[in-house]
């Protein structure tokens, strides 16, 4: 890439080796090009001063203020018994609070000589509690002189970038080293063609960086800022639309049901009508599925919509038309789970081959890594003749040794469980390339799905099945109000004994050996926090013995072995079990329409996304659902506004941008394919979705009319940047 050599060049060159290793170290910043795209958090006023009073506890922080006073103190100690020691107090002060910095024994002479009062300095250090009041301890610090040509009113305007630091370096290293390299950010290759620049009046590259890092005014941060998020936009929107195009490119066989066929004998069987929803999701898939190009959709439904009767429905279509389907669930429980539903959807249609098998019937083999080796001789058997038109498995699906008589479409369920990589394994098992439905259950708003799942098309089933029931949630506090808990325990009783079930769900299994002094997390939030999470072995026998003594208990786990696993499913769903008590493995998929309560254990330590999966076990029959959110959060603190959140709407798309807005990006989009999705900077998903609308558009129009992106090398440049730290960052993660 000899297009940006002044960028690429190593920073151990431009700033030495001690510097440019802790950047490497702590920052993940190994070029000029990495560090001019270090941007700064925010910028402080050298007029208007950080706010003293609102310091956070326990964190590095920056802040600009005026030394009020400094005194020296000196004292007598096991190291200086003569009276010699020394203590320098300075309080600083930003209009808005006070606060004091300390310095100790030697480290005394320099500041006592710098810190005069009326002195202005940028101060960056660790927020402690000493006699009850905030301090910094040894605070490194940077006096703000005001050059001599500069008038006071351009000095107090003028505006301090405060990076993204680390205690090995503090944001006006960074700041400095920036400075160092700023020169060449005016040899930066433009990644954006400029008819799109022009059009929409944006900064040119090199403007920008300069802008970003030494701004004159709030406006030239806003325009740099508006710029540097359309080039992470734009740039990830083409490599979405390349790979979109690409497929395109593919040949697939058109698979289109056969009029009096399998599709048809199950729809007839069936003893409900579709949803609207349900049948305009189906009429997309069976277009897609009807061409010479394989289809890519997303297949985003609401816990409980009726994904699966959608997919099973493609699948018997492929099946008719002398295809193989394989769906690939992320856990055993569930591709078990799933294997025992589409078999009792089917009926006799699932048994092909098989004595009691109708005409049209196929027969649905179940393949996973703990199958015992007669079986899974038996499922490979079946998949390569041709004899299992439907296979349902877990990542066992991928390996070299399973071959397919001709698949024809692969069903990937909880897409976020599964990275590109896998998709196109399994996808590489057809004749030709077979076409692709991946499902999800977490609801992800319109932007995450242009971002994330770009490159497949979406559809969205958001109406529920007749007959589903509505879930009251509820936060129970275990520690402010005891008999909250009591009560959540009795009102499992009372479904019990109404002749339904419940699930309490756990954060960990209780088998784990913790690790010698494992280090707890200190937090403001209470005890609760400092305690560990309460575990599934522990709370069933707590529960057996105590508040639901005489009611059938079991335990459920991903550590259990398979058999085991499958047993108490199978006995949870025959009603044998009252109260089953799991790990979020029942999270996704598990279906027991006479299971009404939910009572989630330390709900606070769950995703506002998992809490939703979780809840939609319930309500899945006629009868009403319930889920109680146990937890001993203060009322005040986040965790508890979080749960409140929860309890107070059934909407998972709105749920989903509270989630968003509560994590940082990178969770939710790095979690879905890999790293390169966690590299935006200043691109907030949730707020630009407009940015991301039209630069999705644009990157398309591009890719349109030059796939090969020949007329624009500034844009294969930072293409290949991209893809790099994408797959650098996938073989990272193993």
């Amino acid at each position: 890439m000899d297009l940006v050599p002044a960028l690429e060049e190593p920073l151990k060159k431009v700033l030495g080796p001690p510097t440019a290793k802790v950047m490497a170290e702590h920052l993940g910043l190994h070029t000029v090009g990495d560090l001019l795209h270090h941007y700064p958090r925010r910028y402080e006023e050298r007029g208007q001063l950080t706010h003293l009073a609102d310091l956070p506890m326990d964190e590095h922080v920056t802040v600009v203020a005026q030394v009020a006073d400094a005194r020296l103190h000196t004292f007598a100690s096991a190291r200086a018994p003569r009276g010699k020691g020394q203590r320098l107090e300075v309080t600083i002060t930003d209009g808005s609070g006070r606060l004091q910095l300390v310095f100790f024994g030697n480290g005394v002479h320099k500041p006592h000589k710098d810190l005069l009062p009326g002195t202005r300095a940028m101060f960056s250090g660790k927020v402690s509690l000493f006699n009850r009041r905030l301090q910094l301890a040894h605070p490194a610090y940077e006096l703000l002189r005001g050059d001599t040509d500069e008038t006071v009113e351009t000095w107090a305007g003028a505006l301090i970038p405060i990076y993204p630091a680390t205690a090995k370096l503090e944001s006006w290293k960074i700041g400095k080293a920036i400075q160092t390299v700023l020169p060449s950010a005016r040899e930066a290759v433009d990644p954006l063609p400029d008819s799109l620049r022009e059009g929409r009046g944006l900064l040119s590259l090199p403007e920008a960086l300069l802008k970003i890092h030494r701004p004159h005014t709030k406006a030239d941060i806003d325009g740099a800022r508006a710029r540097l998020k359309w080039d992470e936009a734009f740039v990830l929107q083409v490599a979405l639309a390349r790979r979109r195009h690409a497929d395109a490119q593919l040949p697939a066989v058109p698979r289109r049901p056969a009029p009096d066929g399998l599709l048809s004998a199950f729809d007839d069987r069936l003893p409900f009508t579709l949803t609207e929803g349900q049948q305009k999701v189906s009429q997309e898939i069976f277009d897609d599925l009807a061409t010479e190009h394989p289809m890519h959709r997303l297949l985003q439904g609401e816990v409980g919509s009726g994904k699966t009767m959608v997919a099973l429905r493609a699948m018997l279509a492929v099946v008719d038309a002398g295809g193989q389907a394989a769906m690939l669930a992320p856990t055993e429980v569930l591709a078990q789970q799933h294997h025992r539903s589409i078999v009792e959807m089917m009926g006799e249609l699932a048994e092909g081959g098989m004595l009691g098998g109708v005409e049209h019937a196929t027969k649905v083999v179940l393949l996973t890594g703990s199958m015992g080796a007669a079986g899974r001789r038996q499922a490979l058997l079946d998949l390569v003749t041709g004899e299992a038109g439907i296979v349902i498995g877990t990542h066992a699906l991928i390996e070299d040794k399973v071959q397919f008589h001709d698949l024809g479409l692969v069903v990937v369920d909880e897409q976020h469980r599964f990275g590109v990589e896998q998709r196109d394994a399994l996808r590489g098992k057809g004749k030709q390339p077979p076409h692709l439905l991946v499902m999800t259950a977490t609801p992800i708003p319109r932007t995450v799905a242009m971002t994330v799942f770009g490159d497949l098309e979406t559809s969205v089933l958001d109406q529920l099945p007749a007959g589903r029931s509505p879930i009251a949630s509820h936060v129970v506090p275990a520690a402010d109000k005891p008999h909250f808990l009591a009560r959540a325990w009795q009102r499992v009783r009372e479904e019990v004994e109404g002749g339904h079930q419940a699930y309490v769900v756990c954060p960990r299994i209780g088998d784990e050996e913790d690790g010698p002094g494992k280090a707890k997390k200190k937090s403001p939030e209470d005890e609760a926090e400092k305690r560990p999470p309460l575990a599934v072995l522990d709370v069933a026998d707590q529960l057996a013995k105590g508040p639901l003594q005489g009611l059938q208990v079991e335990v459920l786990h991903g550590r259990m072995p398979p058999d085991d696993k499958d047993a108490v499913m199978r006995r949870f769903a025959a009603g044998d079990t009252d109260v089953l008590v799991a790990t979020t493995v029942i999270e996704v998929g598990v279906n027991v329409p006479n299971a009404t309560a939910m009572v989630i254990m330390d709900a606070d330590r769950f995703g506002v996304s998992q809490l939703h999966q979780l809840r939609g076990r319930v309500g899945r029959g006629s009868a009403p659902g319930l889920c109680l959110l146990v937890t001993e959060m203060p009322e005040a603190g986040p965790a508890r506004q979080r749960l409140n959140a929860v309890a107070a709407t059934l909407d998972g798309f709105e749920l989903s941008r509270i989630d968003l807005e509560q994590r940082r990006e990178g969770d939710v989009l790095g979690q879905a394919q890999s790293g390169a999705r966690s590299s935006l900077r200043v691109l907030a998903v949730i707020e630009d979705e407009d940015v991301i609308a039209e630069a999705r558009q644009e990157a398309a129009q591009v890719v349109a009319s030059d796939p090969e992106l020949a007329a624009y090398p500034g844009l294969r440049t930072a293409l290949d940047a991209l893809l790099d730290e994408e797959r650098e960052q996938y073989l990272e993660k193993g």
